[in-house]
């Protein structure tokens, strides 16, 4: 059997048979409150009957926009049933931004959260929607705006679920990517792109199969690697997602106290702060298994001080959203802290380079990450030229400067959009950031290229001092001199009490570079 025989399923397949096997199991826990897999399998079928009654059928997209929650997982999945396809949402996505999902994706239905009526209603598209539907925690009876109807009353809506032929090549998720380059582009993710990587990531991270990981699911299920690594791995191995709606450290280490989880998917801003909580020792964070990082790179330091302080594992991966994420992972018995792993199985990588996009390169050579496996996205929701220019002869163009070792590892350098030029000097931010780390009063940093008159760009560096230190800009120089070259050493130092980050944590570049854009940082 081929690979791509082997991967070859849809996502609602998937669930079925794990509903089948383990009705049982307890498939999803949020705040005391338990589905197991034979009433989520009811759940969706019950939503997809009410979703078809409303007129929602094949091919057509849905817009998802809730916090984690059991009712995420009922939605998701009751939209793939009918063969629609889902429109991943943000949160805290703000009108314009969700004016731009509604419109771009031509969504026909709208599935929320109460506290975001204030925004949706500022949306003007979302007035025309063939359905809007409310998911209120806990539900009430209270007065609906007009036009809206309450997730529980959909379910009820209908009893026959129509027969309808989901094909693993179909569109199941249109995940938008974060847009931090001009337009939000809809990556078009299929039923077997998200299948594999369900697949994929149990191989790499699931337990065995006849004692299921509670896996805590504290990234948000709209992001690509809370979708991926918590939810549909957790369906794909009978496991249990332990939810929590957002990322409250005391709710985080006192959930992980109550329920022992086995597997805590999170990234480095995590990490970090559970590195800066004085008690976190004391929650059993060592009963977990598996700690796995992923959407930002995790710096060797905070590796350090989270082992230290919890006698637990974590283990860098990568991904990407046109890759449904995961590409890469560290293996379990052989970590190499700082790297992002090997290829992960049914995944092809190399490194090419970056004057001609096509010469392949050898070990310990910098150039940009490609990859190729049975994940990668179709391409770009009506979007062609963006599509050619990031998909070629079936590669994924990631845009990370990496390189890899003699052994087959994988090193991300930065971002070919954050390379920062300076004296024509070619600096990576990452570099920079891994010293910053080392200093014992750093808790966080993050390093941006801002314009200079005489340099082209120079290096700023925004630091945020752990609780209670004082630190001063000379300190930190000093610090960089000691430890790298002088070229490299921020020019610009400023002190902050938190840095931007988007919902799953990732630091905001973007944002810090428009601020300082904005503030006229040209250096003379």
């Amino acid at each position: 059997m081929s690979t791509n025989e082997l991967l070859q399923s849809t996502l609602p397949q998937m669930l079925e048979q794990t509903c089948k096997r383990f009705p049982w199991r307890c498939a999803v826990y949020f705040k005391g409150q338990q589905w197991d897999y034979g009433t989520l399998g009811v759940l969706v079928k019950k939503f997809a009957a009410g979703l078809h009654s409303l007129g929602i059928g094949q091919g057509d997209r849905v817009a998802v926009m809730l916090p984690n929650c059991p009712h995420y997982v009922a939605a998701y999945y009751g939209i793939l049933q009918l063969g629609g396809i889902v429109v991943q949402v943000n949160p805290m996505a703000v009108p314009a931004e969700l004016e731009h999902y509604l419109t771009d994706s031509g969504a026909k239905a709208l599935i929320t959260f109460a506290p975001f009526l204030p925004v949706v209603e500022k949306v003007k598209s979302a007035e025309g929607l063939a359905a809007r539907i409310i998911v209120e925690l806990p539900p009430t009876d209270s007065e609906l705006p007009a036009g809206w109807l309450r997730f529980e009353n959909v379910m009820a809506l209908a009893e026959d679920l129509p027969e309808v032929s989901v094909s693993p090549d179909d569109i199941a998720v249109l995940q938008y990517t974060g847009g931090t380059t001009g337009r939000s582009k809809g990556a078009m993710l299929t039923h077997q792109n998200l299948y594999a990587n369900a697949y994929q990531s149990h191989m790499i991270m699931g337990g065995d199969v006849d004692n299921p990981d509670r896996i805590l699911t504290v990234i948000p299920l709209f992001h690509v690697y809370g979708m991926t690594v918590c939810m549909n791995m957790a369906i794909f191995g009978g496991s249990q997602q332990v939810m929590l709606p957002r990322f409250d450290l005391e709710e985080v280490l006192q959930t992980i106290k109550d329920t022992k989880p086995t597997v805590f998917p999170g990234v480095p801003t995590m990490y970090v702060a559970v590195n800066a909580h004085p008690q976190a020792e004391e929650y059993g964070i060592s009963s977990i298994r598996l700690c796995a990082s992923g959407s930002a790179p995790l710096p060797v330091e905070v590796i350090k001080g989270f082992e230290a302080k919890t006698q637990g594992m974590i283990l860098e991966g990568f991904g990407l959203t046109e890759a449904s994420p995961v590409t890469h992972f560290n293996p379990r018995d052989k970590r190499k802290a700082g790297s992002i792993g090997t290829a992960i199985p049914f995944t092809e990588s190399k490194i090419v380079s970056l004057q001609d996009g096509e010469t392949e390169l050898g070990p310990n050579e910098a150039g940009e990450l490609v990859v190729r496996g049975p994940q990668v996205m179709t391409g770009y929701w009506g979007m062609p030229e963006e599509t050619a220019a990031t998909l070629k002869d079936g590669w994924l163009y990631t845009g990370d400067i990496a390189y890899k070792d003699e052994e087959g590892y994988y090193y991300i350098i930065d971002r070919k959009k954050d390379l920062i030029i300076a004296g024509g000097f070619n600096i990576y931010p990452r570099e920079v950031e891994e010293v910053l780390y080392q200093h014992a009063a750093v808790q966080e940093a993050v390093v941006i290229g801002v314009p200079d008159a005489y340099r082209g760009e120079t290096i700023k560096a925004f630091v945020v001092p752990k609780k209670g230190v004082v630190l001063t800009e000379e300190e930190i120089t000093d610090f960089c001199r000691e430890n790298m070259a002088a070229y490299k050493v921020p020019r610009i130092i400023e002190f902050r009490d938190a840095l931007p980050k988007t919902a799953v944590g990732k630091i905001l570049r973007r944002t810090l570079r428009e601020e300082a854009k904005g503030a006229g940082a040209t250096q003379e």
